[in-house]
């Protein structure tokens, strides 16, 4: 078996700059660290129990079936807030017939975002 000891997603974005200011400013994720010089550097993002590193330069997007997963505590109050700043929403926070709250937007790639509340009956917040 093998002992991972931890994780990462990787993009590598068409335009390192514009994918930056929209993980770290718009999505407001802290910063793990970050390596390299110029342009095509690497920025590691803390992503909940795990890390988004936005690093080098992709020829072109990811494939559509390269999706991130977000949990958030409030994803009416993240919707209000991403929309302020601009960011594209593409299906707004609605309670799905499995009973999480989800929003969907798009990175400038169009890597496309699940942003998820989990509400407090839902079955996720409890072990049998």
């Amino acid at each position: 078996m093998v002992h991972v000891l931890g994780s990462r997603i990787l993009l590598h974005p068409t335009d390192p700059e514009r994918s930056r200011a929209f993980y770290g400013e718009a999505l407001g994720l802290a910063v793990y660290r970050e390596f390299g010089t110029g342009p095509e550097r690497g920025t590691v993002y803390f992503l909940g129990g795990g890390f988004l590193e936005v690093s080098g330069r992709g020829e072109g997007p990811p494939s559509s079936s390269v999706q991130i997963w977000l949990q958030v505590d409030d994803a009416g109050a993240a919707h209000e807030d991403l929309r302020a700043k601009g960011v594209d929403v593409l299906r707004p926070p609605r309670r799905e017939p499995w009973g999480l709250v989800e929003m969907w937007i798009a990175d400038p790639d169009g890597v496309r975002i699940a942003v998820v509340e989990v509400p407090e009956d839902h079955p996720l917040r409890y072990r049998a």
